[in-house]
């Protein structure tokens, strides 16, 4: 959503971009040129210009072969000047949608819970999608995964948006709220299509994949998380925290305008807030060491079955070089026609991108601590990554 108006990320709901991929390989490189400048200099220049147009401070890591590079400019906490740390926490948003997209389809892999993306969600959770023309009888899972449900994003309700704009958040930032309460808000309204007539990025649909896994498994969606993702991946920066309203340490602070726009409007620290109120949408908290381990792991087909691997990738076509699997986005790049995957989340006071090659050699997670702003800025720092890489 543009600058102007409260973002579809409001809530630590993440906006996550909303792109991702049948599996092609990038295209083929230029041949290399001399150059004087040091690696990742150019994707180092694209953190500084995000703080230098008033993000407090930004962060990235890098992943290939043999190498982690480490990036960070400005600051993670305005009040004490400390820098941002690699290892720093931070909430990720929508980075939450390809964990729940692949615990469901690892799932569906599995005959026990006899579950699968063509499943409709009435099967699995009878009679609540329903009214004001929403009918889940009609809805299916992969529909659900493939942002083309049609159904009403919830954080697009405006009485939904009052309530964390503002002043108003700092009434609201520790109410928190139940998955049935926000599928509610997003069945308060029509549907904006017809099911897998056209694609619409809503975090309501990621409300009810987390509902149905805990339906099918009888644990939480976050507890299925952990024990097949997290665990075995060793990813120790991440949790879904569900009401607790505090980021583990270490981390900085999150800042944010509260949506509120003017060159007058200040930022407040909105660090705390219960995620419940953005569940399996966009709950997640992490780092760039474990999203970048995720993604490549991912990408490398180490969490998935080949057929639910194919499933995951086989995106929609968004048209810009654009699309949307099952929880990831592709995007190919126009500065230099590299593919890349992942996905990407924002929350209150932070951004977040992760993005990788097809094969997983070549990953980036970056963050900011904020989310406000030009988010063609995150964008230019990937192609500096990827694009400017080819030519050292």
């Amino acid at each position: 959503m543009a600058a102007h108006a409260l973002p579809r990320t409001l809530v630590v709901l993440a906006l996550a971009g909303a792109v991702a991929a049948t599996a092609a390989v990038p295209a083929t490189a230029a041949p290399p040129t001399a150059s004087h400048h040091p690696p990742h200099s150019a994707t180092q220049d694209a953190l500084h210009v995000i703080t230098r147009t008033g993000t407090p401070g930004a962060l990235a890591r890098v992943d290939r072969p043999n190498e982690v590079w480490h990036g960070t400019s400005g600051v993670a906490d305005l009040r004490t000047g400390r820098p941002r740390l690699p290892q720093d926490r931070f909430r990720a948003g929508s980075l939450a949608k390809p964990f729940i997209a692949t615990v469901l389809l690892q799932l569906t892999a599995e005959p026990e819970y006899g579950l699968t993306l063509d499943d409709t969600v009435d099967k699995w959770l009878p009679g609540l999608v329903r009214g004001n023309a929403n009918d889940g009888s009609r809805i299916t899972l992969r529909q659900l995964l493939q942002h083309t449900s049609g159904l009403y994003d919830y954080i697009d309700d405006p009485g939904f948006r009052a309530k964390f704009t503002g002043d108003a958040f700092f009434a609201h930032r520790y109410e928190g709220a139940t998955p049935e309460e926000l599928v509610r808000v997003g069945l308060a309204h029509e549907p904006d299509f017809k099911p897998g007539r056209e694609w619409s990025y809503s975090n309501t649909n990621y409300i009810l994949a987390g509902m149905v896994i805990e339906k099918a498994t009888g644990n939480s969606y976050a507890s299925e998380v952990e024990r097949r993702i997290i665990k075995p991946l060793g990813l120790r920066g991440t949790s879904l925290p569900g009401t607790s309203s505090t980021v583990p340490g270490p981390h900085g602070r999150h800042y944010s305008k509260l949506f509120v726009d003017g060159p007058a409007a200040r930022f407040h620290d909105v660090t705390d807030f219960n995620p419940s109120v953005s569940g399996a949408s966009g709950e997640i908290i992490s780092t760039t060491r474990d999203l970048n381990v995720f993604i490549r792991a991912l990408l490398r087909g180490e969490l998935l079955p080949p057929a639910q691997q194919k499933e995951m990738f086989t995106g929609r076509d968004l048209g810009d070089g654009r699309s949307y699997g099952l929880g990831i986005r592709s995007q190919t790049l126009k500065a230099c026609g590299v593919k890349v995957w992942g996905h990407s989340g924002d929350t209150f006071g932070s951004s977040t991108r992760t993005a990788a090659t097809a094969d997983g050699e070549h990953v980036i997670t970056l963050n900011r601590n904020s989310e406000w702003g030009d988010h063609a800025l995150e964008q230019a720092a990937i192609e500096a990554e990827f694009c400017g890489s080819r030519h050292r």
